[in-house]
């Protein structure tokens, strides 16, 4: 068999556990401690799905290039798989060395890469483990660094973590959460809960937020923060989009049908479902099967996923858009500095951020932030809307300020389907402070 990675010139698996298992010997010998840095690329099979394995390939190639570039030629660098890559520092003094390498890699990853005219932004999340701490044999060295970064995917990706013994506790309930996961889809377990979206002047609902929700069946009602970002790190979130979208476009039919006020509806996307080849199909079929006009339904995409590929993501959303649909950027201001985007993409809304909405009474750098984001959305003739609002004092002021629309604990906390159907009969009664 071939030592070397094709595509990469790389050592393979088989060339890299030859030499780690000789530094391991040889740090044995000398008392000496060895670092494996388990490195993954982040959301790399967005950029696959959506621009082409000839493009990936490319970006793989201009990524192993950063790598060689951050190490010395003692150290060892192997494609395991995918976008998976693993390094051995066999000379290391102090667990520090191999921090400051994972802060270069890190670093040199974050540039921009100019595959085929096109810039791509990729990050990578890196697990170290420290031999003889960490393990004696090459085996679990790896499998420590493995484990150690998906916590560091977990702790928002584009980081390093070190990997320590109870990684493994968590690491197997990870485990058993995504194998619940895909239970909890083929048995149904999942449900949709609103959070209505007022309009600030006349007080009536104007929309709703679906949030999904994980009934279970013995740890009850679980929120999204504790299963989401596993689902998409193991592809589940694509199912679970597509039943969110099918189930709220659904309930919204439903509403006008039953002679309610007719609502938008927003659903938040994931880069992984907006990526998929088969993301404009699934919208259509929805539409087709529910009979929901377009115009009722609102995605919501964070800045992140608009600027993954500009060109691609151009052409997407304007095809959404001539159907209908309405496009809000989700937790407006926390994402890309570069505003341009507002003048290419055809973007219907900006949906103010909890954090700067929670701090806009008592720090005048938040209220500023806000008032400029309803500016600049009115200049623009962007609807706005803010999120997170909780208390009267900031529901006051965003509506001396014009905000548009606004939605949180002040009005409703997220309800199920009945309770949201009587908000829609009753109107909103907002909670006094």
């Amino acid at each position: 068999m071939a030592p070397h990675d094709v595509l990469t010139g790389l050592p393979n698996r088989i060339l890299f556990q030859d030499r780690l298992n000789e530094a391991i010997e040889l740090a044995c010998r000398q008392g000496r401690q060895i670092a494996l840095l388990f490195v993954d690329l982040d959301q790399f099979k967005h950029i696959n799905d959506s621009l082409g394995h000839g493009v990936g390939d490319k970006l793989l190639q201009s990524v192993v290039q950063r790598l060689v570039s951050c190490v010395r030629h003692s150290d060892t660098i192997s494609r395991q798989g995918g976008d998976e890559f693993v390094l051995l520092l066999p000379y290391i003094k102090h667990p520090e060395d191999a921090a400051i390498c994972a802060q270069k890699i890190l670093a040199a990853l974050a540039l921009p890469h100019n595959i085929d005219q096109n810039y791509l932004y990729i990050s990578g999340s890196i697990g170290i483990s420290i031999y003889p701490d960490d393990g004696k044999n090459g085996e679990t060295l790896i499998k420590s660094a493995d484990t150690a970064m998906y916590f560091a995917k977990d702790n928002g990706r584009n980081n390093y973590k070190f990997f320590k013994q109870d990684m493994n506790d968590r690491a197997v309930q990870r485990q058993t959460i995504e194998a619940s996961l895909r239970r909890a889809l083929e048995r149904q377990e999942f449900v949709l809960y609103y959070q209505p979206k007022i309009n600030l002047t006349s007080g009536a609902i104007v929309g709703a937020e679906a949030l999904i929700r994980w009934q279970h069946p013995e740890r009850g009602l679980i929120p999204p923060g504790q299963f989401v970002a596993i689902a998409e790190d193991c592809g589940l979130i694509l199912q679970l989009g597509r039943w969110v979208l099918r189930e709220a476009c659904l309930q919204a039919r439903s509403w006008q049908q039953a002679g309610l006020p007719p609502i938008i509806v927003a659903v938040n996307t994931s880069a992984l479902e907006f990526c998929a080849r088969n993301f404009l199909d699934n919208i259509c079929a929805v539409f087709k099967e529910t009979g929901l006009e377009p115009r009722y339904l609102v995605l919501e995409l964070t800045e992140s996923v608009l600027m993954q590929d500009a060109g691609c993501t151009d052409s997407m959303l304007h095809t959404l858009a001539d159907l209908g649909v309405k496009l809000s950027i989700d937790d407006f201001g926390t994402g890309y500095s570069s505003l341009s985007y507002l003048r290419q993409f055809p973007i219907d809304t900006l949906k103010i951020d909890q954090s700067f909405v929670k701090q806009m009474c008592s720090n005048a750098d938040d209220a500023a932030i806000v008032s400029a984001v309803i500016s600049m959305g009115k200049n623009l003739k962007k609807r706005v809307i803010a999120e997170g609002i909780e208390t009267r004092e900031q529901y006051e002021l965003l509506l001396a300020q014009d905000c548009d629309e606004g939605q949180g604990y002040y009005f409703s906390h997220p309800v199920t389907v009945n309770d949201f159907t009587a908000l829609l009969q009753t109107g909103i009664s907002p909670t006094r402070d």
